[in-house]
């Protein structure tokens, strides 16, 4: 059954996402831990489809979809998102969580942009973790319109609960790259 509802929670998040149009897929790689993210319209204004699964080498993996929308002010986008995640914390049982955040974007040059991004699940919005964090920040480095290479700091944790460990799924300087169709 989770498996036909995560199915079909794809299928409508594609459906909304129709008026998205560039693609772009990356990965991140920082000490402990492993990204990888694909995206349609994540870089232009209207709605945006987002995924991506996380790997620690010690504390589980996290997988997510996420919908969002982009809106430009000036050379700024912000882009408030909700993610549905599959959470998967080494010391604890396996379960889901449901994030709202968003990120920003600012340009510093026409090479180089600033970014950040923060996504909270409470215990309410979630199975199995007490609640669910993840901050990002980071420069990126854009020298083609089909390239970008990125670094910046990543912090996602799963605090436990009913006395469970906290997972710290990643917590660190990263180091990475995208393409952008």
């Amino acid at each position: 059954m989770k498996a036909v509802a995560i199915k079909m929670g794809a299928l409508a998040l594609l459906a909304l996402a129709g008026s998205a149009q560039a693609i772009q897929g990356g990965v991140q790689v920082g000490k402990d831990y492993t990204d990888v993210n694909v995206g349609l319209g994540t870089d232009t204004p209207g709605f945006a489809l987002s995924g991506n699964w996380l790997r620690s080498d010690h504390d589980g993996n996290v997988e997510s979809l996420g919908l969002g929308y982009n809106v430009t002010i000036g050379d700024v986008m912000l882009s408030p998102t909700i993610k549905a995640m599959s959470t998967n914390p080494k010391d604890s049982k396996d379960g889901y969580a449901i994030a709202v955040g968003g990120s920003v974007s600012v340009p510093v040059t026409n090479m180089f942009n600033v970014y950040g991004a923060y996504f909270y699940s409470p215990d309410s919005f979630s199975s199995h973790i007490d609640n669910y964090q993840e901050a990002t920040a980071g420069v990126s480095f854009q020298p083609i319109s089909l390239v970008d290479v990125n670094v910046g700091y990543k912090y996602m944790t799963m605090n436990g609960k009913d006395g469970r460990k906290d997972n710290v799924i990643a917590d660190g300087p990263y180091i990475g790259a995208a393409l952008h169709f």
